[in-house]
């Protein structure tokens, strides 16, 4: 039998590698962003999340909100802390069970540091407990928690999460979503994908919503107050639920009369899009004072502004349009936002032409007439606008005549291939424009690059019509078409 002698340095240093991890020395902090140029502070880095699961109260007299967050996640690298974009007031967070240190930073982020270090590729069950009131908050000087008479709602774009629930705040860490909201009794919670079951008891009503196709933060939504609930299914077999707030007042009429026809139009759009990607469809209109309306997955946001000069089906079209185009395929970066709204634009071009109030070309000629060479409207790229003209009336109209100049370049066969191909290759994940181009060119069997830098990477207006010659005409020789006032009152729908 032999022994090796080893010398008690030797030994101590044998020791401490034991205890400390060979790649200790690799543990950094996550970024405090993703990296998107448009919003550098946005979203976070060395993780990924799964999975959502908020469990909360909140009391609408008082707009206090209480909460428990359940994060699931995966180390994408090896973490020695990690960011939440977050702003009410955290008592407590644990990281695989075990308390771990926090503190505020910044104007939005919640730094969370664990007792243990997480290797890259570790499962993490984060859980965050909060309480506060969202409408004191505020980050870079704005809130996008609105009030109502008779509670709240969290909607807006590119950001509205920080308010009621933490997370990574951006449209490329996707996730699927338990919500799960108690509010007194006659109040009502409603959020995104299917109502999973109610529960009452001592005066307050316990609602439960599972969203179970990945969605990104910004589409997630929560509405708080009283409500009128409808629930239908379309003819294509898709679960409806619509609700309206109960003092909508004079809108009342016109937002029925608007948003009761989604289960028509989801089954219309299908035919241009491919099946319904979602387990339901639907929207809510609040007694809120804003004038947009957001594509909230599953369950569309609309101001009852959109609804003030009476019943307005194109915006339906439009946010509906979403839920093929920026819910199922969603940005993978800020800039791509032309694939949101070029497209979601275009869809009311095509509902014009079915109601027979004006062809995709007759708007393209009059879109493409209405805005001389040297109209500002020309210099803004809807291919990467920039964080200030992401939302710019360009994106939408000139967006629309590239998808119509692209299908003029293809012809009808391809293009309608493209359109209803594009959700289905890429479903439930994030694209690029550069992706779409590729796919087109893929489909159509030609090269697109220079049409697509033409609309919409040339800060001019182009010198070739979109759709044959007729685009060579002046604006005095263009008359609107039928839709255009329905389509142009639509045209601060993400204005804000």
């Amino acid at each position: 039998m032999h022994r090796r002698i080893i010398a008690p340095g030797a030994l101590a240093a044998a020791s401490l590698l034991l205890a400390v991890p060979a790649s200790a020395a690799t543990f950094t902090p996550g970024a405090p962003g993703i990296g998107d140029p448009y919003y550098p502070s946005y979203g976070n880095g060395g993780y990924d999340v799964a999975h959502y699961d908020l469990r909360l109260q909140y009391q609408p007299k008082t707009d206090e909100l209480e909460g428990t967050a359940t994060i699931l996640a995966k180390t994408t690298q090896d973490l020695s802390s990690f960011d939440l974009d977050f702003l009410l007031d955290v008592s407590e967070v644990r990281v695989n069970g075990v308390k771990a240190a926090f503190a505020s930073s910044g104007e939005h982020e919640l730094v969370v540091t664990p007792k243990t270090p997480l290797p890259k590729g570790t499962q993490v069950t984060v859980v965050v407990r909060y309480s506060g009131v969202p409408s004191t908050k505020s980050a870079y000087g704005f809130t996008t928690w609105h009030r109502t008479p008779d509670g709240a709602v969290a909607a807006d774009e590119p950001e509205s999460a920080w308010w009621w629930f933490p997370s990574n705040d951006h449209p490329s860490d996707k996730a699927t979503y338990d919500v799960s909201v108690a509010v007194p009794d006659g109040t009502q919670a409603i959020s995104n994908g299917a109502l999973t079951s109610t529960s009452s008891k001592l005066g307050w009503t316990r609602y439960s919503w599972r969203q179970d196709k990945p969605q990104a933060t910004y589409l997630a939504t929560l509405a708080l107050g009283r409500f009128d609930i409808t629930t239908s299914t379309s003819e294509g077999g898709v679960p409806v639920i619509n609700a309206y707030s109960k003092d909508l007042g004079d809108n009342d009429g016109a937002a029925r009369a608007s948003v009761e026809r989604t289960g028509e139009l989801v089954d219309w759009l299908s035919g241009y899009f491919g099946p319904y990607p979602f387990s339901s469809a639907g929207g809510y209109v609040p007694n809120t004072t804003t004038g947009y309306a957001l594509e909230t997955q599953t369950r569309v946001y609309y101001s009852p502004k959109q609804f003030a000069a009476g019943s307005n089906t194109s915006v339906v079209v439009h946010e509906l349009a979403h839920q093929w185009y920026g819910d199922d395929v969603s940005l993978k970066g800020w800039k791509d936002i032309w694939i949101n709204e070029g497209f979601a634009r275009y869809a009311q071009w095509l509902w014009s032409e079915h109601e027979g109030e004006g062809t995709t070309r007759e708007l393209a000629d009059y879109v493409y007439a209405s805005h001389p060479a040297d109209d500002p409207f020309w210099t803004v790229k809807p291919g990467d606008p920039g964080a200030d003209g992401q939302f710019d009336l360009a994106v939408y109209d000139r967006g629309a005549l590239a998808i119509e100049a692209l299908r003029h370049a293809v012809g009808d066969d391809a293009f309608f291939t493209i359109l209803k191909g594009w959700p289905k290759s890429h479903a439930y994940g994030n694209a690029s424009v550069s992706d779409f181009r590729r796919y087109a060119e893929e489909i159509s069997g030609k090269p697109l690059a220079s049409l697509f830098d033409t609309w919409l990477f040339e800060p001019s207006k182009p010198a070739a019509p979109a759709t044959g010659a007729s685009l060579a005409r002046g604006a005095a020789q263009v008359s609107p078409p039928k839709s255009w006032k329905k389509i142009e009152a639509t045209n601060d729908v993400h204005g804000h």
